[in-house]
């Protein structure tokens, strides 16, 4: 699961945890990653650790980002640089399933 580019900024560290939350809550045993897109704010990045999130994805300096991920370590998460790979949006997708099957299809995922 990820969210919007720098979604981070705009929706907040706080939100997406509870969303990774319920989704872990619902999924019951499911196995599932999560990554909060922070763009290029360090302070996003801090508290989006703080908030609990393990995965997060930074675009800012590399200054930056190396100090951020060694304290991403000493809390266990990891640091994602540089851009998003192709994600799937189903909000408007008039057959999931089938946007999903296309999806994986094209990104070399088995069905």
């Amino acid at each position: 699961m990820a969210s919007a580019p720098a979604a981070g900024g705009y929706a907040g560290p706080g939100w997406f945890k509870a969303v990774c939350d319920l989704a872990a809550e619902e999924a019951g045993h499911a196995d599932f990653a999560a990554i909060l897109d922070c763009g290029e704010e360090a302070g996003t990045v801090l508290a989006a650790l703080r908030a609990g999130l393990r995965r997060v994805r930074f675009t800012g300096a590399a200054a930056a980002a190396e100090r951020l991920a060694d304290i991403a370590a000493q809390y266990g998460a990891v640091i994602e640089l540089g851009a998003a790979p192709p994600a799937l949006d189903l909000a408007d997708a008039a057959d999931p399933e089938a946007a999903c099957r296309a999806f994986f299809a094209r990104n070399g995922a088995a069905s």
